[in-house]
């Protein structure tokens, strides 16, 4: 099964950044502690210095590693993932902020293999990159590593920054890709997505309403609402039609 024909199932569960609540986002741990609890798992992904796809969420490691704390590092604020390389990043601590466990940089090429290995789907959200590494190299190193692991189906590319999406698409398109977009839709959305050439659209919970649903659906889109996190809002959004919510708060199914 490929991840398109997952949203042939209704009310699906997307796990933000993994299991996020009961162990560090973004990481192996999330993942594993993901299993039996969602139908797919949303995670974030940029690049290091040395091209390298990495899973993690903010454009500096200040957050979610101990990067502040070791001193080789102490020039090199506001320590940028994309300043620094695998290798160092393979340095740092990125669980002991959220309890006592050490947890490693988790790489791309290990998600997917997990996910692999555990037929898993992953939501891979690209971040904004492109005052960094132009816009295909991006896409290219991406699709590469997804290609080489021979995942294709077992992933779908969404991303904020909306021109990554025709450059995936052009470079596989087995691959679904989503539009995530948050404070406002865009002008002519309908339009507008379909010159994206997008399977879906990820609409932050504030901007979305059944009419708008109601017309995505129509228009041959998956709509997936990001971040939902109580039972209320679930069963709404479920009840207007949307293929599945990204949440917080996951429990076994």
């Amino acid at each position: 099964m490929n991840f398109l024909n997952l949203f042939k199932k209704p009310n699906l569960i997307a796990a933000h950044r993994g299991d996020n609540r009961q162990k560090p986002e973004n990481s192996l741990s999330a993942l594993v502690s993901s299993i039996g609890k969602c139908d797919f798992i949303e995670v974030d992904v940029q690049l290091t210095k040395d091209l390298i796809p990495v899973v993690i969420h903010d454009k500096t490691l200040t957050r979610t590693s101990n990067v502040s704390k070791i001193k080789k590092y102490a020039n090199r604020k506001p320590w940028k993932v994309c300043e620094f390389k695998l290798e160092e990043l393979k340095t740092l601590d990125f669980g002991h902020w959220f309890d006592d466990n050490y947890e490693p940089i988790l790489t791309l090429e290990i998600a997917l293999k997990f996910a692999q290995k555990h037929h898993l789907f992953l939501n891979i959200e690209i971040k904004d990159l492109s005052t960094v590494f132009a816009d295909e190299i991006v896409i290219k190193t991406i699709i590469d590593m997804i290609q080489e692991i021979h995942a294709e189906d077992l992933v779908l590319i969404s991303s904020f920054y909306h021109p990554y999406l025709p450059l995936s698409k052009k470079l596989s398109s087995k691959i679904p890709t989503a539009a995530l977009q948050e404070t406002k839709h865009p002008k002519n959305l309908i339009d507008y997505l379909h010159t994206l050439q997008v399977d879906a659209y990820h609409p932050e919970i504030t901007i979305i309403n059944e009419e708008t649903v109601t017309k995505l659906k129509t228009a041959g889109f998956l709509v997936n609402v990001f971040t939902v996190n109580t039972i209320k809002e679930q069963n709404k959004l479920f009840h207007w039609g949307v293929n599945g919510i990204v949440t917080d708060i996951i429990s076994h199914k």
